[in-house]
């Protein structure tokens, strides 16, 4: 399907979220199809040869591609402002992906300190082993960026927002120093959603996604996305997917574009919320930190707001007590479950220093800011006085 509002002009970004990739069968069905199917049939095996010669541009087998998938990577490719998106079954399979279809040993990759704790796990622990330096770095620290970018480099890894301490990078002003240093720039735009923050357009190269979070955003199925250049997703990615196999579901698929036509409504709302419940936190005894993008007098407020649209779905806030205290917050929850997800229509909480980032030695964990007494909340879609009441019931409790 076309982009044309039929004026010979672009579709606008909402209606590219409900219309666009739309690829209809002949049975002109008004819902996207959900094509289960391992592979596809030939009607000559000269088709066939010239399919795998690259000849002939279709479908050949779903661990490639598949229609459903297709629509869900086209659609995502328009909102996100990319030339072409593959899909994955997991987030963290578009991590890896990302970064391992053009390292190789010998090379260098500096990360910002701040990560989900499986992408520390992959810069630390298993790029080191093929021969690949790390090299982490303070978000916040420019001159500690401008230290680490003075010599070569291939990646430049990245998360802002930051999980789970919401940690605002400058993304133009790193994304500059990268390509001085030759570095292909990353950035896990999970916080910052398609639809808040477009690293693209402030000069990151690559883009990837957990779409089991906010795309999903009712907590149904796994998925994942990389976006990038045509000439990077043709000659580096596609044939890692290819041949290593982390391919997307098509069900999945078809439920993460079913989502992406009511994500801006609901981030909207999140957004709303998540800002007022951090509001509300600030005044509550006990309460020593909140963290929360553009919240005025919170670290690099300005900033969060120059790159992001709204300030997100995630909130964090530090309680007096460490563990102890966090735990009792958590155990007197009754409306907000306690869970490790994000980006969810329900409201969730977890301890990221006994969960996301348990893994993360103790040393590290303090050096990324996250407390013993730490909480992030991914705010959803409930009233706001129910979520406050919630809350204030835990706190005072």
């Amino acid at each position: 399907m076309t982009e044309d509002n039929g004026s010979g002009g672009a579709w606008r970004e909402q209606t590219n979220l409900v219309r666009g990739g739309l690829l209809r069968s002949g049975f002109q069905e008004t819902a996207e199809a959900i094509y289960m199917t391992s592979g596809y049939v030939y009607e000559s095996a000269e088709e066939a040869e010239a399919a795998f010669k690259g000849e002939r541009q279709r479908y050949v087998y779903s661990r490639y591609a598949n229609p459903t998938v297709s629509m869900f990577e086209s659609r995502l490719a328009m909102l996100e402002g990319a030339e072409a998106c593959r899909g994955t079954s997991s987030g963290m399979a578009a991590v890896f992906a990302s970064l391992m279809c053009q390292l190789k040993a010998g090379d260098r990759v500096v990360a910002s300190r701040v990560l989900f704790g499986s992408c520390q796990y992959i810069i630390t622990e298993i790029l080191p082993r093929f021969g690949v330096e790390s090299v982490l770095v303070d978000g916040d620290d420019d001159a500690g960026w401008e230290r680490a970018l003075s010599k070569p480099t291939a990646c430049v890894f990245l998360e802002t927002p930051g999980n789970p301490t919401l940690e605002i990078i400058d993304l133009e002003r790193v994304s500059q120093l990268a390509h001085r240093a030759g570095a292909t720039v990353i950035v896990d735009n999970v916080f910052g959603t398609p639809v808040l923050q477009k690293p693209l357009e402030l000069g990151a190269d690559i883009v990837v996604y957990s779409a089991t979070k906010h795309i999903d955003g009712q907590g149904r199925c796994l998925g994942g996305a990389v976006l990038g250049t045509q000439e990077f997703v043709k000659d580096q990615l596609e044939p890692f997917l290819r041949h290593t196999g982390p391919a997307l579901s098509p069900f999945n698929a078809w439920i993460l574009v079913k989502g992406l036509e009511t994500l801006t409504l609901r981030l909207e709302q999140q957004c709303r919320n998540a800002k007022a419940l951090a509001e509300f936190l600030r005044e509550q005894p006990g309460v020593t930190m909140v963290r929360y993008p553009g919240l005025e007098g919170t670290p690099r407020a300005e900033l969060a707001l120059r790159q992001m649209r709204l300030g997100g779905t995630l909130l964090a806030f530090e309680v007096e007590g460490g563990k102890e205290q966090a735990f009792r917050v958590l155990n007197g929850l009754r409306l907000i479950d306690m869970s490790n997800n994000l980006g969810d229509a329900k409201s969730l909480a977890t301890h990221p220093a006994t969960t996301t980032h348990q893994r993360v030695p103790p040393e590290d964990r303090a050096a990324m800011g996250i407390g013993e007494g730490l909480i992030r909340v991914s705010v959803g879609l409930e009233d706001i006085e129910d979520l406050k009441s919630d809350l204030g019931r835990a706190l005072a409790g």
